[in-house]
């Protein structure tokens, strides 16, 4: 069978693009950095990071609940410096993307899990936008992986055929859920195991 021409381009950030946002080891990080008891941190962020992520609290709402419902020798800007200053681009994909988009005309769609403030900043600092066709990202969408429901508006915002997408993502249960929907996935491990399996769906560079 033939395949089809893949036109789009389904993306995660934390992970592929960039590092986690605010993943496990930048929280362990700040405990350490800022003298926090790691467990209350981490418990506490597992009480409200769902509706942190959707978009439904505030970056200064989150660091109350998490951080800052007691006195601390550090302030709520110090903290979120220290947030921000944890995103680093992986450069090696960021132009592999940019240079498929170039010379396929790929629409290109970020699918990802976000916190609004984080996702702006990391937006803005690596010039995400300047490649990126669309952000279907948890914190605007109110939907986050693995839920169907990110997926199912990605695929109608791109108005794109399914079989004509590819989408590269680091986590393998959000492979598997955008499989089960007809989307062709690549769990993302490392540049030169992507460059190789977009380049045998005809996207090479």
């Amino acid at each position: 069978m033939t395949k089809s021409r893949i036109t789009c381009l389904f993306v995660d950030i934390g992970g592929v693009l960039l590092s986690d946002g605010w993943g496990r080891n930048s929280r362990a990080l700040a405990a350490k950095k800022f003298g926090l008891n790691s467990q209350e941190m981490e418990d506490r962020h597992n009480q409200t990071f769902y509706t942190f992520e959707i978009g439904k609290i505030t970056i200064d709402e989150y660091l109350k609940r998490v951080v800052f419902y007691k006195k601390r020798s550090f302030t709520r800007a110090e903290f979120k410096q220290f947030i921000f200053m944890q995103s680093k681009e992986c450069p090696s994909m960021i132009d592999l993307v940019r240079k498929l988009k170039a010379s396929y005309h790929l629409k290109v769609v970020v699918v990802s899990n976000e916190s609004r403030e984080l996702n702006a900043y990391r937006i803005r600092q690596f010039n995400l936008e300047q490649f990126i066709d669309f952000f279907v990202s948890s914190c605007y969408v109110h939907f986050r992986k693995p839920d169907t429901d990110i997926f199912k508006l990605a695929l109608d915002i791109a108005q794109v055929p399914v079989q004509q997408i590819i989408y590269i993502e680091n986590t393998s249960m959000f492979v598997q859920v955008a499989e089960g929907l007809g989307i062709k996935s690549i769990l993302h491990k490392d540049y030169k195991s992507t460059h190789a399996q977009l380049a045998s769906y005809g996207l090479k560079v």
